[in-house]
């Protein structure tokens, strides 16, 4: 008996986008190294008036069917603020971008990626660059390395098939993208040491909490650095108000003095470092549903956090201060300080660092010199449309 014809529409209504976020629940369910999202969350991404990223970019979602049956999914959008950006720095003008990917087999997967492009022409696009999804300040890159165990928050997980089918579509590797694992409950090597001690006897430094209750104050403080830092990095594009807001009311709750800190020098902020405690450890059982029961396990929780593994998604040191010794005595203070809390105070025996580009050779010999390992690897794909 032949199969049923597949079919690949775009979707828009508030049904199929659930249909949408459902469908990685059935292809995952036997993946004991898939993390399910809390559904609210993953409705919110691909919902414009709930995302910020909206308000500079436009998408369109596709969805796979055969039978009646949902087989495949993925974005097609373009972010406007990335066209503007210099073509070496990864985007530019005419690169669209696809993600949000899953297929059943691989000629789903040929036919989503062919529906995507087709969507990113129309628009006008010459190159399309992929998985990002949606923005590059979520999930990019698809996982080709490290599926022996789960990713950390906001880092994502994917079918070992998706390389090669991504490759037939004639996409090739464009960036590569690291996170690194780190034994948290050793000492740092005699070396360190000495470094860190001689930063702590500096009259100039100072390493110090933020204040939870000066949120947006300290966020504005994080994001100068951060803007500064990564401005010459592949793939940034500046984050905007709306954005902001976003991750405020989302990072909010898991934010905890003690695991983010501010360096300054002479009293003027110049570096940073944000530690996450691992909240996909507190979600995984809820099977994406806050209810009846996932909120107050939640809430629990975040009264008194105790997590196997903290994760660094962001640290930065003023550009002017990149070339000096001193960006990296201050990586080091604020790594000591942030792994010495994460362990005292929540329990953390491990730490994941990254995403980190795989030609930032100023944070893989901080990695390195921390005597951290390589544990995942995302791949960006290009395609000249």
């Amino acid at each position: 008996m032949a199969p049923a014809p597949l079919t690949i529409r775009p979707i828009d209504s508030k049904a199929d986008r659930k249909r949408f976020v459902d469908l990685p629940f059935r292809l995952y369910a036997n993946d004991p190294n898939w993390v399910p999202p809390l559904k609210g969350e993953a409705l919110g991404l691909i919902t414009p008036e709930k995302n910020g990223w909206f308000s500079h970019a436009i998408a369109q979602l596709f969805l796979a069917e055969r039978g009646g049956k949902v087989v495949g999914r993925i974005s097609a959008h373009i972010d406007t603020l990335a066209l503007t950006m210099d073509p070496s720095k990864g985007f530019g003008p005419g690169c669209g971008q696809w993600g949000l990917f899953d297929a059943e087999d691989a000629t789903i997967a040929a036919a989503l990626i062919a529906a995507a492009e087709g969507w990113l022409r129309d628009q006008g696009m010459t190159r399309a660059l992929g998985p990002i999804s949606m923005s590059i300040w979520e999930e990019p890159g698809l996982l080709v390395e490290g599926f022996d165990h789960p990713p950390t928050i906001m880092m994502g997980h994917a079918k070992p098939e998706y390389r090669g089918w991504i490759e037939a579509a004639g996409y090739h590797k464009v960036k590569e993208l690291l996170t690194y694992d780190l034994d948290i409950t050793k000492d740092f090597p005699p070396l360190l040491q000495r470094i860190i001690a001689s930063g702590e006897k500096n009259p100039r430094i100072r390493i110090r909490n933020v204040d939870k209750t000066k949120f947006e104050e300290e966020a504005a403080i994080i994001l100068a650095i951060l803007n500064d830092a990564w401005a010459d990095n592949w793939g940034f594009v500046p984050l905007t108000p709306p954005e902001i807001k976003d991750v405020g009311v989302k990072l909010k709750p898991i934010v905890f003095n003690d695991l983010i800190r501010i360096a300054e020098l002479d009293g003027r902020p110049v570096a940073f470092m944000i530690d996450l405690p691992d909240l996909n450890e507190v979600i995984k059982p809820l099977q994406g549903n806050l209810l009846p029961f996932g909120w107050g396990k939640i809430l629990l929780w975040l009264r008194k956090p105790k997590v196997r593994t903290v994760r660094v998604p962001l640290m930065g040191v003023l550009k002017e201060l990149q070339s000096s010794r001193l960006a990296s005595q201050l990586a080091f203070m604020l790594i000591q300080y942030i792994k010495d809390a994460s362990v005292e105070h929540y329990g953390a025996t491990r730490g994941e660092i990254g995403w980190i580009l795989e030609d930032n050779q100023g944070m893989r010999s901080i990695a390195d010199a921390i005597q951290c390992t390589i544990n995942k690897r995302y791949w960006i794909f290009e395609k000249t449309l």
